[in-house]
């Protein structure tokens, strides 16, 4: 098998699966809010995870809280900034190439009355800085919202431009990063990154599916979006998992070792690709510059749909559109955005690419490419 949808999810870790039978031990299986022995042992052990994830991130413990995935940390972050500090401003900035849980987000506060404003973004994908400047200048933004790498193109945010220019003409607005698919792919310190709020997923760095981490820098105040027992200070209520905050953690630990080794040897892998495909006519739709993790092409002659499903009968899985949007079988609203031709767009296929795929996988997609054309295209 060949998997190339691991920005759609990946495959859970050797180090995950034995941290999570670890962490279901009886003897640490205690609710941490309990007042007896194990319920102490149990809370503890919570609060170790959460400094060593702190740790790895480069943040404080108290700006660090586990929630259910990173579509809860947006939610969070987005709908309780603009609860909370209502006196910061009425409109929202950010783009139409986000991520669903941004875009359902926004949309959301458009119908309570938020005036949201969209950022044009050129055919590499990124905000055009002309545009944001020019919504910024129109005062009364409380809230930024930008992804430093798009799940679709892999094309990366230049971060430190859009936070300097946003700090420049709206010192007062907050931003909120989405970094799913930065986590474990590029270095990440929040304590010098620039952003008021961050969301982060587990299952795309090799952990189980239902753990996220929300980042809210120290200062910054925002409404909680699940209330009860009033557990993480308050931030998001409902009993503490240590098994799942400790799958997280055992997953960013491996993911954090060897970045720059782990981005050389799949920059190797896309190079290849790239060259290949255009050889065979395929247009390349990632920028160049775009994060080697990910190669978004639109292969000539075959709906996306097709080319993944012939792809598929070789025991190879790609994907077409994001997996939050793939069932509707639409075409992708983030090419199109950027300028791409619907008729590309509609051929496009997403390969996507962990530390653990190999040039041999490569090549043998290549190969098997060329099969699906001399059977299909050149009969």
């Amino acid at each position: 098998m060949i998997y190339f949808d691991n920005s759609a999810t990946t495959f859970v870790s050797e180090a995950v699966r034995a941290k999570i039978l670890e962490l279901t031990d009886d003897t640490v299986s205690a609710n941490p809010g309990s007042l007896h022995k194990l319920g102490t042992k149990a809370a503890e052990l919570y609060e170790g995870i959460r400094k060593d994830t702190a740790s790895l991130l480069g943040a404080k413990n108290e700006e660090i809280f586990f929630t259910s995935c990173a579509t809860e940390s947006a939610n969070t972050a987005i709908k309780g900034y603009m609860s909370r500090n209502k006196r910061a401003g009425n409109a929202v900035i950010s783009t139409r190439t986000e991520h669903k849980a941004t875009l359902e987000c926004l949309e959301y506060l458009s119908k309570l009355g938020y005036e949201i404003r969209y950022v044009k973004v050129g055919p590499d994908g990124k905000p055009v800085i002309e545009s944001l400047e020019e919504e910024l200048n129109k005062g009364g933004v409380a809230l930024a919202c930008f992804t430093l790498v798009n799940n679709e193109t892999g094309s990366v945010l230049p971060f430190g431009e859009i936070s300097k220019t946003v700090k420049a003409l709206s010192p007062s607005t907050a931003i909120y990063l989405d970094c799913v698919q930065a986590l474990g792919k590029m270095p990440i310190n929040l304590s010098s990154f620039g952003a008021d709020m961050c969301s982060f997923s587990g299952h795309k760095i090799h952990s189980v599916k239902g753990n996220g981490v929300l980042y809210v820098k120290k200062g910054v105040r925002i409404d909680p979006l699940i209330l009860g027992g009033g557990q993480q200070e308050g931030m998001r209520s409902g009993t503490q998992s240590p098994v799942l905050a400790g799958a997280f953690l055992a997953a960013l630990k491996e993911v954090s070792s060897g970045i720059e080794e782990a981005a050389a040897k799949t920059a190797e892998i896309n190079a290849y690709l790239r060259k290949e495909l255009a050889d065979r006519d395929a247009i390349i739709l990632s920028p160049e510059d775009a994060l080697p993790y990910v190669l978004n092409v639109s292969f000539k002659g075959f709906e996306s749909e097709t080319m993944l499903h012939c792809l598929e009968i070789y025991d190879i899985y790609v994907s077409t559109v994001s997996a939050c949007s793939s069932k509707a079988k639409k075409v992708s609203y983030v090419l199109l955005e950027s300028g791409v031709d619907r008729k590309v767009a509609a051929n496009a296929v997403r390969l996507s690419f962990s530390r653990y795929n190999t040039m041999e996988e490569a090549e043998e997609f290549i190969r098997r490419v060329d099969e699906i054309y001399e059977q299909f295209l050149l009969k």
